[in-house]
């Protein structure tokens, strides 16, 4: 798209990072697959040994599928620029690595996803980084879980299986005042829900492979950064040399085109089956932002435009062989780790084993749904039969 006239985010989705007149009039920026590039002469070749060549000149960064892929996440965010990867656990763990150093401290949300957690215990430390963890609902307080040393604060909302939105306005005023980077992990609402940038955030982290892929076909993870952190990213992920296949990054902006009818849908029937659910006898709470009712709703409705279609269920108190009963027999819900494509999973979490700061003790056993583009109502009926089997 080269008017740069802001377009509203369906319009946004359908043309960014795409110029049919660069490709014979083909709407879709073709897949390319290259590794030697020639260069026109000795003196590029020079230029180009000195990163100071201004155009391509190897096929491991900067091919087209790959940069026109970068260029709409950036600008559909409104970042500075964006780095693609090959999923989105590099995304979240890669700009730690970047723009961490020896003797700082970071601070990770108590709610982070597992394998982020895992990276941030296992290497960071390893590396000499100090890390601890902070309560999701601390908001502005956070300052007090700052060092003299701290340099990141890594965020994620709504958190990993238990949903908690945190106040990123007031953790960002709070850690630039401080002289520290703020980061998310921004999957769950894409950019269409929450644009990171207008909220503080310095770097803002994807698992394309979600909503934005839609297909459950494609590994892919995005790093979009302001300019201040820009450089420092890039320059590790030249010289790590990490990039994505040309036909992935396909894939992901296939699935940009149509992000937004799917999260609406997706945000649709995910209303209507978490408030059936939030009826229903058997469930004690249903843990989704968007919800009314729901503890973090007011901070949702303040910060996002909209929702996708992960929530968290808590059952009543029940055997677990109960559960394990109700989830081996369901017919459209599939038992798989994933999320954000066209079809609907679901499966038991246990997120208190993971807490290292905070308790979550919600009373009963919990599930994480993923709501698809099935018909809603069909996956009511399969909710209610697999509730009659938990019942026994």
């Amino acid at each position: 798209m080269t008017d740069r006239r802001r377009y509203r985010p369906a319009t946004e989705v359908a043309h960014l990072g795409r110029d049919p007149r660069r490709f014979l009039g083909a709407v879709n920026t073709p897949v390319f697959r290259a590794s030697t590039i020639l260069m026109p002469n000795v003196a590029a070749l020079e230029q180009a040994a000195r990163g100071e060549f201004p155009g391509l000149s190897y096929g491991l960064h900067g091919l087209p599928t790959v940069a026109d892929l970068q260029h709409a996440l950036a600008t559909l965010e409104g970042g500075h620029a964006a780095l693609l990867v090959p999923s989105g656990l590099t995304a979240t763990t890669f700009p730690l690595l970047a723009l961490a150093k020896r003797g700082e401290h970071v601070l990770v949300t108590d709610a982070v996803y597992g394998p982020t957690r895992r990276f941030c215990d296992n290497h960071l430390r390893r590396l000499g980084i100090d890390v601890s963890y902070y309560d999701p609902l601390v908001g502005g307080d956070i300052e007090r879980e700052f060092r003299s040393n701290t340099t990141i604060v890594f965020t994620e909302s709504p958190g990993s299986l238990t949903f908690e939105v945190l106040d990123i306005p007031a953790i960002a005023a709070v850690a630039h005042a401080r002289g520290a980077r703020v980061i998310l992990d921004n999957t769950w609402a894409t950019p269409l829900g929450f644009r990171s940038f207008e909220h503080g955030v310095d770097v803002s982290v994807h698992a394309l492979t979600k909503y934005i892929g839609g297909h459950s076909d494609v590994l892919l993870g995005a790093i979009i950064a302001n300019a201040e952190t820009h450089g420092a990213l890039q320059r590790l992920w030249t010289d790590m040399g990490i990039t994505p296949s040309s036909d992935d990054c396909f894939l992901g902006l296939r699935g940009l085109r149509t992000l937004g009818v799917r999260l609406a849908r997706h945000q649709a029937s995910a209303t209507q089956i978490a408030s059936w659910l939030a009826r229903r006898p058997e469930v004690r709470e249903v843990l989704y932002p968007a919800l009314p009712g729901d503890r973090g709703h007011a901070l949702w409705q303040r910060d996002f435009r909209c929702a996708s279609g992960l929530f968290g269920v808590v059952l009543q108190p029940v055997d677990p062989a109960r559960v394990a009963k109700m989830l081996d027999g369901m017919r459209l819900f599939g038992l798989g780790w994933s999320w954000g494509g066209f079809e609907s999973l679901m499966i038991p979490t246990w997120p208190e084993r993971a807490r290292t700061v905070t308790t979550w003790n919600p009373g009963g056993p919990a599930l994480r749904l993923q709501i698809g583009l099935e018909d809603p109502q069909d996956l009511i009926e399969d909710l209610e039969d697999g509730l009659k089997r938990l019942r026994g």
